[in-house]
């Protein structure tokens, strides 16, 4: 079978590279931000060694030749037209802010050297052209010289279609949204571990899904922190570099009993909290213990549709969160997080709910307690509807990977036998790593494109 959740990127690509199978199983798939139907989950050796394109399907595969340049010396702008025969601008004090020669970038950290404080934001230009070896060339009135790459200028040019495919090829901002006919991708551990493709679908599969469950891992503790280090770090916090759900005496966190967990996401009370979850089931219960999760951002989205008066609450709102205890050291947390965050141009970019954790401190004023209160019902509510929730049962040697910004998860009660008590391992990461991996693995599977 086939990760077909990336069929609206990687399809064009797939279709010059892989089987017609794969194909038709991409084809199947829903477009981002509606429900998908039942999914292919498997990935295997095979299949993932065909996805030679998947992970830069969305970004240009030809090469920009440069067919003219000249300065626009009234708007103080570089006009560019390609050999397609289309144009870019460019202003000259980002130009001369990001001129690529030794004194002004440090290229083995490809960061910047010219200081702010050196730059003149009012420069003109003296000469512009085209080199023999199709660069562009530019004199600035102090005689300093920029050469810039043409694919360089392009993947950089500020139309809004050429910035969005750049915050994309950057960030991978897409989602697939899913519901409860959700076959969760699936993939091996052991492959993850040794092979980059096989990692790079994983990665791209979190990204996209939310959560990629990974099977074949030894049942003994340590292996989150192994599959860690395949990315970079775990996240420490004051639960320790990894941590054990069992049933506790006097437990310091819900998780550590055998109640049912309602739908929730980790650790809201951090101000950042973490941005990835793993959890290995090394021993499951003798009954009960199932695993539910639910697309958050899914949910947002129909929420906003259904209710926006109770979307613009949630999403504006400030809600305390408070954890107490001690385990690797004691802690005594505070915060406020909005129920729903969402970004300046209205994407939903982080769920921040746990009902266990959130605060009897409600700093609001007394007119809003009520409308806060009909909203997040209203947002829970929708969560728990049977059509939107994924059940599934994890067995020894699973490992789930799952966004802990999007995703609510939750589990039902469960029964253990004094010689079989459930033992779920657990670690965190952050997003900004687990990104960094990504783009590692797919410059090395794919090429720098």
């Amino acid at each position: 079978m086939w990760m077909s959740t990336f069929a609206r990127l990687a399809l064009p690509a797939l279709q010059r590279s892989t089987s017609a199978t794969a194909c038709q199983a991409l084809r199947a798939c829903r477009r981002p931000g509606r429900a998908a139907g039942p999914l292919p989950s498997r990935l295997t050796s095979m299949q993932l060694r065909a996805q030679q394109t998947l992970g830069s399907a969305s970004l240009p595969l030809a090469r920009h030749s440069v067919r003219h340049v000249r300065a626009l010396d009234e708007e103080r702008m570089m006009e560019v037209e390609w050999e397609d025969g289309g144009q870019s601008l460019y202003p000259f004090t980002w130009l001369r802010d990001n001129c690529q020669c030794p004194l002004c970038t440090l290229e083995s950290a490809q960061a910047r050297k010219l200081l702010m404080s050196d730059l003149d934001i009012h420069t003109g230009v003296n000469v512009v052209e085209v080199t023999n070896d199709y660069k562009v060339s530019i004199v600035w009135p102090d005689q300093h010289t920029s050469v810039f790459d043409a694919e360089w200028l392009k993947k950089r040019c500020f139309s809004a279609a050429a910035r969005q495919a750049m915050q994309e090829e950057l960030f991978l901002n897409e989602r697939y949204y899913w519901d409860s006919k959700l076959r969760i991708p699936t993939a091996d551990y052991q492959e993850v571990l040794h092979d980059d493709k096989a990692a790079l679908a994983w990665l791209l599969a979190l990204r996209r899904v939310g959560i990629v469950y990974l099977k074949g891992a030894p049942g003994e503790q340590g292996q989150v922190a192994r599959l860690a280090e395949r990315i970079g770090y775990l996240r420490l916090t004051f639960y320790g570099h990894t941590w054990q759900v069992q049933d506790k005496y006097m437990a310091n966190n819900v998780a550590y009993t055998s109640g049912r967990l309602s739908l929730h996401s980790d650790y809201p009370a951090l101000h950042f909290a973490p941005g990835v979850q793993f959890l290995h089931c090394i021993t499951q219960a003798e009954e009960g213990g199932e695993s539910e999760v639910v697309d958050g951002f899914h949910m947002a989205e129909q929420l906003q549709r259904e209710d926006p008066e109770a979307f613009r609450t949630l999403s504006s709102l400030l809600v305390d969160y408070t954890d107490t205890g001690t385990d690797y050291c004691d802690f005594m947390l505070q915060s406020k997080k909005c129920i729903i965050d969402v970004t300046a141009d209205g994407r939903v970019e982080r769920i921040n709910f746990n009902n266990a954790t959130r605060d009897s401190v409600l700093d609001l004023p007394v007119h809003q307690v009520q409308p806060f209160y009909r909203a997040l019902k209203a947002y829970v509510d929708m969560m728990n509807r049977p059509e939107n929730v994924v059940t599934y049962r994890m067995m020894p040697g699973d490992i789930v990977t799952f966004d802990n910004w999007r995703l609510l998860h939750g589990r039902k009660n469960y029964i253990s036998r004094p010689d079989r008590l459930r033992h779920l391992e657990g670690a965190y990461l952050d997003w900004d790593e687990v990104m960094s991996r990504l783009r590692i693995l797919r410059a090395s599977v794919h090429g720098n494109i």
